[in-house]
C-alpha cells in the first residue's frame, strides 16, 4: 500500500482483474454509487421548490442543471486520463465530500449564485467518482465486465431513482434546510469508498508484480475514430431525450394532466425505477448477445413508444415512460464496456469520456430544452423530443468486434 500514486501503466491494471467475480467489492461500489446519485437526483428532483422559492424561470432551471453536467463532463475525462497512469485509490472518498460540501451550500443557499456553486460542487464530485469507480467495477469483474457495469450503474440508477421520493418525503415537507438531511449520506459514501480504496491499492500492489500485457485496439485507427464518432452521436440521441424526462416530466404532467407536484414526483420514481431496472439487465445481456446487439435494439427500438407518448392520457404516459426507460437504460452498461474493449488499456480515459459525455450531453439538454419550453411550451417541447431516439438508426452501423479481433488475441465477451 505504499507509493500509490506511482505511475501505473493502464495496460496493466486493465489485464490484472481479479479471477473471480469479488461481489463484496462490487456491491460496495454499487452502494457508493447509490448514494451518490441520490445526492445528485435530489438536486433535480428539487426544482418545484427551488423556482417557487426563488422565483426562477425554466431557462435558469436549465442553468442549474448545465452547471452541475459542465463540472462533471469536463473534469471526468481528464481524471480517468490521470488516474490511467497514476492509482488514486483514495480518489472516491474525496468525490464524496465534494458532494457532501455541494448539499450543505445548497441547504444554505439564499441565492441563484449559491445554488449555482452547490450544482458545480456535486458536480465536481461525480467527476471524481465515475471514472475510478467504473475501473474498480471492471477490476472486480472476474471478465463478466458487462455484468460488473451493470452492477455499478445499477446503483446509481437505483440512486437516482430514490432521490425523488426522499423530496417528496423528506425536503417538500420540511423545507430546503433538511437537504442536511441528505447530505449525511455522502459521509456513509466516504465510509464506504475508504474500504473500496483499501482494496483498490491491494490490487495495485499485486498488479505492479505482474509484466503488463500488450493490448491494441481489434480496429485500425481511423476505424476507430469512426466508431467513437457513431457512440458520439448515439449518446447525443439517449442523453438528450433523458434531459427532456429527468428535468421537465414533473413540470409536462402538472400543465397538461393538473397533477399535483407530489403525484408527478411519484411518475418520475417509476421511470427512474425502470431506467435502474433496464441498467442491470442491459450489462449481462450484452455479454450474452454481444453488446452492438443490445444498443441498437435499446436505442432505435424506443422510438414507437417515444413518438406515441406525447399523445397519450395520464396512465398511458405512466407505462410508456417505463418501457421507455427500461429499454434506453440497458443502452448504456454496453455502450461503456463496447468502448472500454475498442480502446483497451484506456479504462480510465474511457469511463471518463463516457460518463462525462453523459453528464455534458445532459447539460446542454437541460438547458437547450428549457429555452425550448419558455419560448413554445412544454407540449411543444415533448413533440420534438419524441423523434430523438430515431437517431439510433445509426447502431447499426457499429463493427462487431468480435469480428476484427485478431486471431491470436479472440474476445472474450461479445460485443
Amino acid at each position: 500500500m505504499n507509493n500509490l500514486q506511482d505511475t501505473l501503466p493502464a495496460r496493466t491494471m486493465t489485464t490484472s482483474p481479479a479471477r473471480r467475480i469479488v461481489w463484496p467489492i462490487l456491491g460496495a461500489i454499487s452502494a457508493s454509487h447509490l448514494l451518490n446519485d441520490i445526492m445528485q437526483s435530489l438536486l433535480l428532483a428539487l426544482y418545484p421548490l427551488l423556482k417557487g422559492s426563488f422565483h426562477l424561470d425554466f431557462m435558469q432551471i436549465g442553468m442549474i442543471t448545465f452547471t452541475f453536467q459542465l463540472t462533471a463532463s469536463v473534469l471526468q475525462p481528464l481524471v480517468g486520463t490521470v488516474t490511467d497512469r497514476h492509482a488514486m485509490p483514495w480518489s472516491l472518498a474525496v468525490g464524496m465530500l465534494c458532494t457532501f460540501t455541494g448539499l450543505t451550500t445548497l441547504a444554505n443557499a439564499d441565492s441563484f449564485a449559491q445554488i449555482l456553486l452547490a450544482a458545480a460542487c456535486v458536480g465536481m464530485g461525480s467527476s471524481i467518482f465515475h471514472p475510478e469507480a467504473s475501473r474498480i467495477a471492471r477490476m472486480a469483474s472476474g471478465g463478466q465486465h458487462g455484468l460488473a457495469q451493470s452492477v455499478f450503474q445499477v446503483g446509481g440508477n437505483t440512486g437516482a431513482a430514490a432521490g425523488p421520493l426522499l423530496a417528496a418525503w423528506l425536503v417538500l415537507p420540511h423545507g430546503q434546510h433538511s437537504i442536511e438531511w441528505v447530505a449525511l449520506a455522502a459521509l456513509v459514501g466516504f465510509v464506504l469508498a475508504l474500504g473500496i480504496g483499501r482494496w483498490y491499492a491491494e490490487q495495485h500492489r499485486v498488479a505492479k508484480q505482474q509484466k503488463p500485457a500488450s493490448q491494441s485496439s481489434p480496429l485500425s485507427p481511423r476505424l476507430v475514430r469512426l466508431t467513437l464518432a457513431l457512440l458520439v452521436a448515439l449518446m447525443f440521441s439517449k442523453f438528450f431525450y433523458l434531459s427532456s424526462i429527468n428535468n421537465y416530466l414533473m413540470f409536462y404532467l402538472q400543465h397538461r394532466f393538473q397533477v399535483s407536484n407530489q403525484l408527478a414526483q411519484y411518475h418520475l420514481f417509476a421511470f427512474l425505477a425502470s431506467v435502474a431496472l433496464g441498467t442491470l439487465l442491459g450489462g449481462p445481456i450484452g455479454d450474452r448477445i454481444g453488446r452492438r446487439r443490445v444498443i441498437w435494439i435499446s436505442l432505435f427500438g424506443i422510438a414507437p413508444f417515444t413518438l406515441a407518448m406525447p399523445y397519450a392520457g395520464l396512465n398511458g404516459s405512466l407505462w410508456l415512460s417505463m418501457i421507455i426507460g427500461f429499454m434506453l437504460a440497458s443502452a448504456f452498461p454496453a455502450m461503456v464496456v463496447y468502448a472500454q474493449e475498442l480502446l483497451p488499456g484506456r479504462t480510465g480515459a474511457v469511463s471518463g469520456l463516457f460518463f462525462g459525455l453523459a453528464f455534458g450531453l445532459a447539460g446542454m439538454g437541460a438547458a437547450l430544452l428549457g429555452k425550448v419550453a419558455d419560448l413554445w411550451g412544454i407540449d411543444a417541447l415533448y413533440r420534438a423530443c419524441s423523434f430523438l431516439p430515431v437517431i439510433g438508426f445509426l447502431a447499426f452501423w457499429l463493427p462487431d468486434l468480435r469480428q476484427h479481433a485478431p486471431p491470436h488475441t479472440p474476445a472474450t465477451t461479445p460485443a
